[in-house]
C-alpha cells in the first residue's frame, strides 16, 4: 500500500472513531437528561411565604415525594445527595438563621451507602425565615438541589429554580 493510501485510510479511521465519540456523548447526553427528568417527576415543590412580623417573612419551600421513593435531608449522611438551597444574592433580603426541616424524618442504615441516613418520605417542608430591608416588593430565588431513593434504586440528582414574592 503506497504511503499516500496508508494516510488517508488512517485519517479516515481517525474520522470515524470521532464521529463515533461524538454520537456516544450525545446519547449520553440524552440519556442523563432523561433520567434527570424522572427526579424531577418524582418530588413536586410548592413554595409560599407568609408575613410574621414587620418586614419578616416565613418563606415554606415543600417538597412531595411520590410514590415509595425518599428525598434526603440537608444533612442526609454519607453517600446520598444531601438536599441543597442556593440562594441568589439579593441586596434587599437577608436570610436569619437556618433552614429547618419540618416533617417525619427517618434515620436508617442503607446498605447501598454503608452509613447512617436521614430522609423523609411523602413529604417535607423546609422553612427559612427572611428579613426585607425595605417595604419594596422583592423576592427569593435560588435553586434546590436533591436526590431521591427507594429501596431498589435512586435516580440521579436533580435542580429546581425558584422565585418566591415577599413584601409589597
Amino acid at each position: 500500500m503506497s504511503p499516500y493510501l496508508r494516510h488517508l485510510v488512517k485519517q479516515v479511521n481517525t474520522f470515524l472513531d470521532m464521529k463515533q465519540i461524538i454520537l456516544l456523548g450525545v446519547a449520553l447526553l440524552i440519556t442523563g437528561t432523561i433520567l434527570k427528568a424522572q427526579s424531577i417527576k418524582e418530588v413536586t415543590w410548592a413554595y409560599t411565604s407568609k408575613k410574621i412580623a414587620a418586614q419578616t417573612y416565613e418563606v415554606h419551600m415543600t417538597a412531595t415525594v411520590g410514590g415509595d421513593f425518599h428525598i434526603y435531608s440537608q444533612k442526609g449522611g454519607d453517600g446520598p445527595v444531601s438536599t441543597t438551597f442556593t440562594l441568589t444574592k439579593n441586596p434587599l433580603i437577608t436570610p436569619s438563621g437556618p433552614i429547618k426541616e419540618v416533617g417525619k424524618m427517618v434515620r436508617k442504615y442503607e446498605e447501598a451507602f454503608k452509613s447512617e441516613v436521614r430522609y423523609y418520605a411523602q413529604t417535607v417542608d423546609f422553612v427559612q425565615v427572611i428579613k426585607v430591608k425595605s417595604a419594596a416588593k422583592t423576592n427569593l430565588a435560588g435553586k434546590v438541589e436533591f436526590m431521591v431513593c427507594n429501596d431498589r434504586e435512586c435516580l440521579p440528582p436533580s435542580e429546581v429554580e425558584f422565585k418566591i414574592n415577599l413584601g409589597g
